[in-house]
């Protein structure tokens, strides 16, 4: 039963949040949150890419938690526009940290409009020490409050992305390298869309080697 991924449920500001939790045998194991792309455009705590990304964090032994935004699946309220999803983002987070407080790191994950809110919760909880952005889109939103970045991270992008030109990307690597003391890791992976259709196995292997590179120093 141990090894179960568990369906839960998380207080959340606008009601309760639903959520998959696994818990890692191992004490003090580092932590992971992973967030789901855009409520109206069908995302959900499900989507392939969510799973892909929560499945490796626990290969890895992590206690990771993926969750639905309010409106979102069985969880309540409704769609906020990127504030409340924050807000629902920083209570999972709460929550997890509650479950492993022993926790050896804590990094913060998401996918298309996940990646945003990731971000922005990067910014507000200093404990957060790695991130991994997937298919960010800095041609829809506005990526400036990284500045600084606070912590070093990776940038997972498909070169085939219909959604994002490749120079908003451009754009945003050059703004995250100059820093001092952090290092964002930008890895594109060649035959990738936006989604990530087909290409879920380079997806994958990218994310497990940066992973297994960054837990290894602790």
């Amino acid at each position: 039963m141990d090894n179960k991924i568990l369906e839960i449920f998380i207080p959340g500001p606008a009601g309760r949040l639903e959520a998959k939790y696994y818990k890692s045998k191992k004490n003090t194991s580092p932590i992971a949150l992973v967030l789901q792309p855009h409520p109206q455009y069908g995302g959900t705590m499900n989507n392939k890419v969510v799973v892909d990304i929560f499945h490796t964090f626990m290969e890895n032994d992590f206690s990771v938690c993926r969750v639905n935004f309010r409106g979102v699946g069985k969880s309540d309220g409704e769609f906020d526009n990127g504030q409340g999803e924050l807000a629902d983002a920083a209570a999972a987070l709460d929550w997890l940290e509650r479950e492993n407080f022993d926790n050896s790191q804590c990094w913060v994950s998401g996918f298309s409009f996940g990646s945003l809110i990731a971000m922005q919760l990067l910014m507000r909880r200093p404990e957060i020490n790695r991130f991994i952005a997937i298919s960010p889109q800095p041609n829809v939103y506005d990526f400036s409050f990284l500045s600084p970045c606070p912590t070093s991270g990776m940038v997972v992008y498909g070169k085939k992305d219909e959604l994002v030109p490749v120079e908003y990307i451009t754009e945003l690597d050059k703004r995250l390298s100059s820093q001092k003391g952090i290092k964002v890791e930008f890895q594109t992976i060649t035959e990738a869309n936006h989604f990530f259709s087909k290409t879920d196995d380079a997806l994958i292997k990218t994310l497990d080697k940066y992973i297994k590179k960054e837990t290894a120093l602790y």
